[in-house]
């Protein structure tokens, strides 16, 4: 029997003191549990018994536990009667810290210390030796023509200004390397990509206007989201955006400029798949309708003051399925983008898959 395999006695009778013993006065059922857990799609009273009997103990899901964990960190998850999982972002500090531990100690008992000490899933992290590659898209002829830096000619020449979304590229590409030191992490411009690269993990910067092998993923998958290409001209008429398909219905989320076109608010797409160009890597879209939308989607997991928080919502949200998607505002102050916190219901302007 494995470390983990021994620790699942206990992990069931913990499951089942938390519902019997946490709140003794309230009498949580089996099948209350059972219908708060799957929210709008009840799991089983069966299923529930499974995850509580020591003598024949089933594991659940971290995802499963994820849920048990914000539960339980609050007694407000008990109302009139009913038992309901809260939204994260409605715990207070004190809730989520007890959260964050009650999760650590039944993710200890599902499958060991190594796993609890990590319980959000990183998106940024990948399997050793496998490579990834960032793709950028080329900065159009048009805005090179007069940057000396961009001039291949030019003994000044620096290839990195040649590179559409600069900012969120250095962002990333740092950031992913820290955390895989044993991973080949490479970019490049959608110009300089090989099949062989095209089989990697792909992070993808940058929208379809002018990023093309974003344009080919996004037509290769079933996401209910396309981008709507702005207009260039100055000044804008026809900001763009991202629209979606809602109960049938299209809606645009478009970023917002003032009278004179300063850019108020940007929109952030991140994305996140099953490679159509290899099932076993994955691809992931990192867009705005602007660069400092693109920016606000790679540092929403990458800044520290926001990824460890905004890690924990992917993790409550969409638990560990493979695609989801998520639309998002980026607050413009004083030039400068902001970064998106995901645990704001206000900022979270569309989510797929929707919220069963």
């Amino acid at each position: 029997m494995s470390p983990a395999e021994s620790r699942r006695p206990a992990l069931a009778r913990r499951l089942r003191a938390l519902r019997e013993e946490r709140w003794p006065e309230a009498g949580i059922t089996q099948a209350q549990l059972a219908h708060a857990l799957g929210g709008s799609k009840p799991l089983s009273v069966s299923l529930i018994s499974s995850w509580e009997n020591a003598d024949r103990p089933v594991a659940p899901p971290p995802r499963r536990l994820t849920a048990y964990a914000t539960l339980f960190a609050t007694r407000r998850s008990l109302s009139d009667g009913s038992v309901r999982v809260l939204p994260l972002d409605q715990l207070t500090d004190e809730e989520r810290h007890r959260r964050a531990e009650l999760l650590e100690e039944l993710l200890w008992l599902r499958d060991g210390h190594e796993r609890a000490t990590e319980p959000e899933t990183d998106v940024w992290r990948f399997p050793v030796d496998e490579d990834v590659t960032i793709v950028c898209a080329p900065l159009p002829p048009e805005l090179r023509r007069n940057l000396t830096y961009a001039d291949p000619e030019s003994a000044d020449f620096t290839s990195l200004y040649t590179y559409a979304d600069p900012d969120a590229l250095i962002e990333l590409f740092g950031h992913i390397r820290s955390v895989n030191p044993e991973n080949q992490v490479s970019f490049h411009t959608t110009e300089e990509l090989t099949p062989d690269l095209y089989t990697t993990h792909l992070v993808l910067l940058g929208g379809v206007d002018w990023n093309t092998v974003t344009r080919d993923v996004i037509e290769r998958v079933d996401l209910p989201v396309e981008q709507v290409v702005r207009d260039d001209e100055e000044p804008v008429t026809e900001p763009g955006g991202f629209r979606v398909r809602v109960a049938g219905e299209k809606k645009l989320f478009s970023p917002v400029l003032d009278s004179k076109g300063h850019l108020l608010e940007d929109v952030a797409h991140f994305y996140r798949d099953v490679s159509p160009f290899n099932q076993k890597r994955t691809v992931t879209v990192c867009n705005g309708m602007y660069g400092r939308g693109t920016l606000g989607a790679v540092r929403a997991l990458t800044d520290k003051k926001f990824r460890d928080r905004n890690r924990a919502y992917l993790q409550e949200r969409f638990g560990g399925i493979e695609s989801f998607s998520i639309i998002s505002r980026v607050p413009v102050v004083a030039g400068q983008g902001l970064t998106p916190d995901w645990t704001l219901a206000e900022n979270r302007l569309h989510e797929w898959p929707e919220a069963g």
